[in-house]
């Protein structure tokens, strides 16, 4: 029986448009480039930070982060972000009886961010407050922690395979893969994402029957 039903943040609740579109700016390069080197990246099945490197191999990237902040155009979020299956998809699975988590690698801001949305979840942290990043076996122990119940009893749902249904996956949580966004719809057929992911969903109101299952 799945009790917990937890989810990461970028490209699987949130759009990553705004987030790339402003370090573009403040790189001062094309917006498109730096979504085209995102890509590259993506296929390459590395980390999206490594996008930023390409454009200065030199990047302190966690300076860079406090230097946007500090200059007043650091992150930022609003309702225009959110996916729009995502609020009625989670308040449903509420009202079923679910514990909804919400848990990804995010900065301390950006737990702020999606807190202020409201969103109806009943607990939501990020990377960044946990100091302990995906796809570390502790974040998913703490998640376990987070949700008081056995791993098996947790579904965690992303659409990063290497952050989120490998390593979940492999930390004895049950998965859902989420074909949406760059990678979730560039690795939803790779052969390690099929053998990992309980489930394959192309929305997140598709989760609704997995609770009747």
């Amino acid at each position: 029986m799945i009790r917990t039903i937890a989810f990461d943040v970028g490209e699987t609740l949130v759009r990553d448009d705004r987030y790339w579109a402003s370090w573009a700016d403040w790189l001062r390069v094309p917006r498109h480039t730096v979504s085209a080197l995102v890509g590259a990246v993506v296929a390459q099945g590395k980390d999206n930070a490594e996008a930023l490197r390409l454009l200065r191999p030199t990047i302190d990237i966690a300076s860079a982060y406090q230097a946007r902040e500090e200059a007043g155009r650091g992150e930022y979020l609003d309702e225009t972000d959110v996916y729009e299956d995502v609020r009625p998809a989670l308040a449903a699975l509420r009202d079923q009886g679910a514990r909804v988590i919400i848990a990804g690698n995010q900065t301390v801001r950006a737990g702020e961010l999606l807190r202020g949305l409201d969103l109806p979840a009943d607990l939501i942290a990020t990377s960044g407050e946990w100091g302990v990043a995906k796809p570390a076996p502790a974040f998913f122990e703490r998640l376990v922690t987070e949700a008081g119940v056995p791993a098996a009893e947790v579904l965690y749902v992303g659409d990063h395979p290497q952050n989120d249904t490998l390593p979940a996956h492999t930390a004895g949580l049950r998965t859902a893969h989420l074909r949406r966004g760059p990678w979730g719809h560039l690795w939803a057929d790779d052969p390690r994402v099929i053998e990992a992911a309980d489930y394959r969903v192309d929305s997140l109101t598709d989760l609704m029957a997995v609770l009747t299952r």
